[in-house]
């Protein structure tokens, strides 16, 4: 075959490569335009999330596409840890997958198997049509597709907290990603993500993490917030959203021209 193309680096090799932790933002709002823009944008890495927003395969496709080749890394969040789902991901072309709501390591340890091909795992062949392979233009990939390919599954809950030793040991997990938000909801504390028992179990877990040599990311909107977690050693960390962005930057123009009666605070992601 005359042409032969090489998979890019994953993001776990990726962060092999810095002495500093990853910035990154979400891209929610579905559009492969916005996507571009924060791809060239100056983050390393890009969150396009399909849990909380209306992103379905084509979206992801699109998004896919549109950033290839520019400097920020991205990374896809399914809604959910499916097999099967999952399989369509992969084959899609995602090279780097964040699982959300992993409580147990029983349930970490059967996403590395979704990731990997028979014997290893249970991932469905199917190379030859798929962008992954880049439709078996990427020479000897079924034999090399989990060194293209790098896992992080979310902590986000206190069983998964409780849990989180036995998951840091799964193998074949590339690092652990801590969801403040869902973690402040499971421990009675909705919507104060920033709470000092929230921040200091985010801590504690990014602790553990380091100890047991897992790379480990975690969410954090309000500046103050993250710099503290970027101070603790996490390697990676998402610092804003595409979504949110629009919508207070449009508000303080909105402040700036018409002004509003409405002062209340928002409740940050």
């Amino acid at each position: 075959m005359p042409i032969r193309l090489n998979a890019e680096a994953n993001f776990a090799q990726r962060m092999a490569e810095s002495n500093r932790s990853q910035v990154g933002v979400w891209v929610c709002s579905g559009n492969s335009t916005v996507a571009e823009i924060c791809a060239s944008s100056g983050v390393d890495w890009l969150l396009i999330d399909a849990e909380h927003t209306p992103n379905d395969l084509q979206s992801i496709l699109m998004q896919l596409q549109a950033v290839y080749g520019h400097p920020a890394t991205p990374m896809v969040r399914p809604p959910h840890g499916d097999a099967n789902l999952i399989k369509q991901y992969l084959d899609l072309g995602v090279q780097n997958l964040l699982i959300p709501m992993v409580n147990t390591a029983e349930e970490a340890a059967a996403l590395v198997r979704a990731v990997r091909y028979p014997p290893l795992g249970i991932r469905g062949v199917g190379s030859a049509l798929a962008r992954a392979s880049m439709w078996n233009r990427i020479e000897g990939y079924l034999g090399s597709a989990s060194d293209y390919i790098s896992l992080f599954v979310q902590i986000e809950t206190v069983e998964a907290m409780k849990n989180l030793d036995s998951i840091l040991a799964v193998e074949g997990i590339d690092g652990i990603f801590i969801g403040p938000s869902d973690l402040a909801a499971s421990m009675g504390l909705l919507g104060q993500q920033d709470h000092e028992d929230v921040v200091s179990s985010v801590e504690a877990a990014i602790a553990q993490a380091k100890k047991a040599g897992i790379r480990v990311g975690v969410n954090a909107f309000a500046p103050a917030t993250a710099d503290r977690y970027i101070a603790a050693g996490v390697d990676f960390i998402l610092v804003g959203a595409d979504v949110a962005l629009l919508a207070r930057a449009t508000e303080a123009l909105a402040d700036r021209f018409i002004g509003t009666a409405d002062e209340s605070s928002r409740i940050s992601y």
